[in-house]
């Protein structure tokens, strides 16, 4: 595999394509563009025969991973196979050019499509009002303050603080705060539910409400959710679910049903959306009856047979994205609710929790566990017994590189020491998920027997091991290279 630069390959009066002659009358290119867009000299263009840009640019589709290279166990993202389908769909000329300032009555297959999905989103999840403008899962957080934010400002309730269980998802907090709020933290109990005896610690009339994610970053169903419910009415108080996690729910159990208020779902998550390079994302938000009225316009409604925006909502919190979203993101997720139906939505959350406890039990005689117990979609392993010989958690990720498979989430959450959080998900084989298991396996002897090359690994991609912290500050290529 080539590891040079494409100009380090470049040679004088090298080509790889040869244009045709002319056959129009020619002109300098001073008389068809305006001199100020120019150039003064010619670009500089490496020069490589034809072979070479190919072979240069399918080895660099390879350096990076991705979920069709190999596993992606990354806890907490959900990283699953996307289906190509859903890429073509997304594709067809209908819903790929469209003009996002169309009028609505030429763009009705459009907002039927959304008008469906929200109606099968909210069956999925139980609630009686969404948005699907939100354009990631964090944002889908901020929504929801905001929604908290709006309910008591029109009810002439000052409420300040927002609890979030030390098991939540990181953006937790981050949202809350951006929306106004005071954050405090709700501590776990030895079992890895919320510890309502803390919780009631902190719970009076300037407690907005709960931030909770179910099932929690350790991999673990809250089973206590009636009983906050009722601890929260007391004080009057709203619950919000973090629904990335709801590829572990599909069919079981329903947010709506449980007593929440309001939930956001990742669709570039649970409803296999290609992520992971930075976009796009969507996270739609749920809610009941409480809070339908303050939802982002416009609201998609239907109206007979025609579909259109409802911007008439006087309580809205306003509109929270341009346009309506990331609107190839929704065909996908619509799409992938087509092809995976009622029946099979539910076979999803049992594979995938299968494909947890499967790997949770395979690796629990090497590595200890944050809490020993049967988990839902993901689980949380802990480095600490491979510690004792100088390895660490960042160094098995690292030592995984070197045997093609990404490495899992390290060091979250922050109540499991060495923490490395696991996610299978559901489209992995279990001749992959042994292929894994093997390998989390030998590191652990590596680090009993040989832990040198546990310090110095990766040793196989195409960047070796890094100065981190230096690599976060210097962007230039060279410092890469000069380091490997």
């Amino acid at each position: 595999m080539y590891r040079q630069l494409i100009f380090e390959l470049s040679r004088e009066g090298r080509r790889g394509h040869v244009l045709p002659k002319v056959d129009v009358p020619e002109k300098a290119a001073s008389e068809l563009i305006p001199k100020n867009l120019l150039r003064e000299k010619e670009a500089d263009l490496p020069q490589v025969p034809e072979n070479e840009v190919i072979r240069h640019f399918v080895n660099l589709s390879s350096l990076n991973h991705h979920v069709d290279k190999a596993f992606y166990p990354l806890g907490s993202c959900t990283m699953k196979y996307n289906p190509k389908i859903s890429d073509q769909t997304a594709s067809l000329p209908g819903f790929r050019q469209l003009h996002p300032e169309q009028p609505a009555e030429t763009a009705q297959g459009a907002l039927k499509l959304i008008y469906e999905l929200q109606e099968q989103l909210l069956e999925i999840t139980g609630f009686s009002g969404i948005t699907l403008q939100p354009a990631a899962g964090a944002h889908g957080e901020l929504v929801g303050m905001l929604l908290f934010r709006k309910y008591f400002d029109l009810k002439n309730e000052k409420r300040t603080v927002i609890l979030v269980p030390d098991s939540a998802h990181g953006t937790n907090p981050a949202s809350a705060v951006i929306c106004g709020f005071k954050v405090q933290a709700v501590k776990s109990n030895e079992h890895g539910l919320v510890d309502l005896e803390d919780l009631k610690k902190h719970l009076n009339t300037d407690t907005a409400g709960i931030m909770l994610t179910n099932p929690s970053t350790l991999g673990i169903f809250e089973t206590q959710i009636c009983e906050i419910r009722k601890m929260m009415d007391e004080i009057g108080g709203l619950m919000y679910m973090d629904g990335a996690n709801m590829n572990a729910l599909f069919g079981i159990v329903r947010p709506g049903d449980m007593g929440f208020d309001v939930m956001h779902l990742n669709l570039h998550k649970s409803f296999s959306t290609p992520h992971g390079g930075g976009g796009p994302g969507s996270g739609p938000v749920a809610v009941n009856d409480k809070l339908k009225a303050l939802l982002p316009v416009p609201v998609i409604g239907k109206k007979e047979d025609m579909y259109y925006l409802n911007e008439d909502l006087p309580d809205t919190v306003g509109k929270v994205q341009s346009f309506y979203g990331n609107f190839e993101t929704l065909v996908r997720a619509y799409t992938y609710l087509l092809m995976t139906g009622s029946e099979g939505l539910p076979k999803v959350a049992e594979h995938a929790i299968v494909n947890a406890n499967y790997l949770r039990r395979r690796l629990s005689e090497e590595y200890e566990m944050g809490f020993d117990a049967p988990t839902m979609h993901e689980f949380v392993l802990s480095a600490e017994r491979q510690k004792k010989h100088g390895v660490k958690a960042l160094d098995i990720a690292k030592r995984l590189l070197d045997f093609d498979i990404h490495p899992p989430t390290v060091y979250f959450p922050l109540i499991v020491k060495e923490a490395m959080m696991i996610e299978p998900t559901e489209t992995e084989s279990r001749e992959m998920l042994d292929v894994f298991a093997d390998a989390l396996l030998k590191i652990s002897k590596e680090a009993e027997e040989n832990p040198d090359i546990l310090y110095t690994a990766p040793h196989n991609s195409p960047v070796k091991r890094l100065d981190e912290a230096g690599a976060a500050r210097n962007l230039d290529v060279n410092f890469y290279r000069k380091n490997n």
